[in-house]
């Protein structure tokens, strides 16, 4: 599929984008060539493939959910301006 002149210009509008006249030959070989890979990509019979999360057959290591760290809440919040049932009190910004 090869993109003409006018498709460029349309490409170019619709993405909201400047293009320099003379680039536009440029453009539209780099978009027809991208557009004729998509073809050869679609011609390919892939019915016997079967789907794949991953390219590679590996396992993701989990760790437990465990607590790491211990609960430093009193520790922060005596920093804090003004503090109330554990959480931390902001002046009011919208009436």
């Amino acid at each position: 599929m090869s993109l003409s002149r006018a498709d460029v210009e349309r490409i170019a509008h619709l993405a909201r984008l400047q293009i320099d006249d003379e680039s536009i030959p440029d453009y539209a070989r780099n978009l027809s060539n991208i557009l004729e890979l998509v073809e050869q990509m679609s011609a390919v019979d892939t019915s016997q493939v079967t789907p794949m999360a991953h390219p590679l057959d590996t396992v993701q290591r989990l760790r437990e959910d465990v607590v790491t760290e211990d609960n430093q809440r009193e520790h922060f919040q005596q920093h804090a301006p003004s503090v109330e049932n554990g959480l931390y009190l902001v002046p009011k910004v919208i009436e």
